[in-house]
């Protein structure tokens, strides 16, 4: 049994299938993570409110990660197992509850098929080995930052902080950059973009960016170390910039409606991880 699981990690196209299925399962999860997390912390925000103001709320159901099962949401009906796989049953429901017939979201299918991709990719490029469990550990974490960030503009600190630390640890034995240059890169992460929220605060009296923004380029600056900062913070306001210049020119968005810096910030974080010298060198050449 053991040889078998050696044969499987040792050969590259195996590693990268295995991991690429293991990122589908994820992904399922993942897709629970965005749709429960933010609803976990709005209830313990109202319970903490009205602790504090010694007011009794009525009692709700309790909601976890794990609690309840998954649901529709229009009729209740209980996800079974067969309903339940990755990208697969979405197609193969066409998109629809097999009780109800209610549209099911194609986001679902999306964030399983980007976990699993992305995955294998990561597989692929590092081979077996603590990089390729930490480069996927890293893009489950930046997906689902992603898609909350665009649903609800929180990046939750139960994702972000422990994604730091994780940076830090890996670091710590030199996975992806030596530990001085990973712990500068989570300070010099997360006080740039401190600088430019009170410089852009004093500047015109208003809020450019949350909090949640520090502690996510906090994590990447960890993972990456801070010879990437610059380039992941320049392809994250470059992309910014379009897709922002884009909704307000072709979807009519008011320039007065916030747009999520997160998923920028995980998109360039991604690319540095990934081709960060090669961008690098790249751009020197240019320059």
């Amino acid at each position: 049994m053991m040889q078998g699981w050696q044969a499987i990690f040792l050969d590259t196209t195996a590693f990268t299938l295995f991991s690429g299925v293991i990122g589908l399962m994820v992904g399922s999860f993942l897709n629970v993570v965005v749709h429960r997390l933010p609803k976990m912390m709005d209830n313990d925000w109202r319970n903490q409110c009205a602790e504090l103001n010694g007011v009794a709320l009525p009692d709700c159901e309790h909601l976890t990660l794990a609690r309840p099962r998954s649901r529709c949401p229009q009729c209740g009906h209980s996800i079974t197992a067969l309903e339940n796989i990755p990208v697969f049953s979405w197609l193969a429901l066409r998109g629809k509850c097999s009780a109800c017939h209610t549209p099911i979201s194609p986001r679902y299918p999306v964030v399983e098929a980007l976990s699993g991709l992305f995955s294998a990719f990561a597989a692929l490029h590092f081979g077996f080995g603590w990089s390729a469990a930490g480069a996927m550990i890293l893009i489950w974490c930046l997906i689902a930052l992603t898609f909350i960030d665009v649903d609800t503009q929180l990046l939750p600190d139960s994702i972000t902080l422990p994604l730091l630390w994780l940076g830090l640890l890996f670091n710590l034995f030199g996975t992806f950059t030596d530990l001085p240059s990973a712990v500068t890169g989570a300070m010099g992460g997360y006080l740039s973009l401190w600088v430019v929220y009170w410089g852009f605060k004093l500047a015109t009296g208003k809020e450019g960016m949350g909090y949640g923004d520090f502690k996510l380029l906090a994590a990447l600056g960890a993972w990456l170390g801070w010879q990437m900062l610059p380039l992941t913070i320049l392809l994250s306001s470059l992309v910014g910039a379009v897709v922002g210049i884009g909704l307000i020119l072709l979807a009519k968005r008011g320039r007065q409606v916030p747009i999520p810096f997160g998923p920028y910030l995980a998109a360039a974080g991604l690319l540095a991880f990934f081709w960060g010298k090669e961008l690098t060198q790249s751009y020197l050449r240019l320059m």
